[in-house]
C-alpha cells in the first residue's frame, strides 16, 4: 500500500490516464479527489474507487480556487497533486490553426498548472510537503508534425517542472513530469485526427516496442513518482514513451 493515507488529487480523472491513476492510486491505499470539467465521468470513477468528485474548470482560476478550497476543508491537506487534464487541437498547418484552438490548448495544458500551483502550494507549504507531477507528452520531447502548438504547451510542461521543482524542494515539495507515447485513449484520435487501421499503424512505426501506452502504463509510473519510494526524485521528466524519443 505505496499511497496509504495519501490524499491525492487528479485532474482529468475521469477518463484515460487520469482514471487509470486514480484508481492505481485507490488501490495503493490513498483517498482519491476525482477533479474533472464533466461531472457524470468524475462521479463513476468515484464510485467505483470510493473517491470524492468535484466539477472543476483548470483553466478557470475561481473553478480551481473552489475545488482547492473544497478538498482542503474535507480533508485538511493535499499531499499529491497530479496535473493530467489535457487537450489538443486537430492536426494541421502550425499557420492554419484556429486561435480559439490555440488558447484552449494553452490554458488548459499550461494555464491550468499554474492556476493549481496557485491553490494547492500554500497548503502544501504549510505542511512542509507534497508531491506534485505534471502528466506531459512524449510530443513535448520530440514534437510530432502538425501539432505544433500542442507540442509546444507539452514541451512549456517540462521547463515549468524543472523550474517548479528548483524552486519547491526548500519547502519539502517534489514535482516531476510523465511523459507517455500516444495512448490508445478518447484523445487518440484527435490526435491522428481520425482513426483507422492506417493512421494506427503510422502512429505505432514511430514507436520502438511496438504499442501504444496504457492508463496503466502510466498509473504505474505515478505511483512509484508519488511515493515516498521516490523521496529523493524531484524535477525528473520519465518517459513512458516506448523508445519513442530515443
Amino acid at each position: 500500500m505505496r499511497m496509504q493515507g495519501k490524499v491525492a488529487v487528479v485532474t482529468g480523472g475521469g477518463s484515460g490516464y487520469g482514471a487509470g491513476i486514480a484508481r492505481k492510486f485507490a488501490a495503493e491505499g490513498a483517498q482519491v479527489v476525482i477533479a474533472d470539467i464533466r461531472p457524470a465521468a468524475a462521479e463513476e470513477v468515484a464510485r467505483e474507487i470510493d473517491g470524492m468528485a468535484l466539477t472543476v474548470d483548470v483553466g478557470q482560476g475561481a473553478s480551481v480556487a473552489d475545488m482547492a478550497r473544497a478538498v482542503l476543508d474535507r480533508f485538511g491537506r493535499i499531499d499529491v497533486l497530479v496535473n493530467n487534464a489535457g487537450v489538443t487541437h486537430p492536426p494541421g498547418p502550425l499557420e492554419e490553426v484556429e486561435e480559439a484552438e490555440f488558447d484552449r490548448v494553452f490554458r488548459i495544458n499550461a494555464k491550468s498548472v499554474y492556476l493549481m500551483a496557485r491553490h494547492v502550494v500554500p497548503a502544501m507549504k504549510a505542511a512542509g510537503k507534497g508531491v506534485i507531477l505534471n502528466i506531459g507528452s512524449g510530443a513535448g520531447v520530440s514534437p510530432r508534425p502538425r501539432l505544433a502548438w500542442y507540442n509546444s504547451s507539452k514541451g512549456w510542461m517540462n521547463i515549468a517542472t524543472k523550474s517548479m521543482a528548483l524552486e519547491l524542494a526548500p519547502h519539502g515539495i517534489r514535482v516531476n513530469i510523465i511523459n507517455p507515447v500516444s495512448g490508445d485513449t478518447p484523445m487518440l484520435s484527435q490526435f491522428m485526427g481520425g482513426d483507422s487501421a492506417e493512421l494506427r499503424a503510422g502512429f505505432m512505426a514511430s514507436i520502438p516496442l511496438g504499442r501504444f501506452s496504457t492508463p496503466e502504463d502510466v498509473a504505474h509510473a505515478a505511483v512509484y513518482l508519488c511515493s515516498d519510494e521516490s523521496g529523493l526524485v524531484t524535477g525528473a521528466a520519465l518517459m513512458v514513451d516506448g523508445g519513442r524519443t530515443i
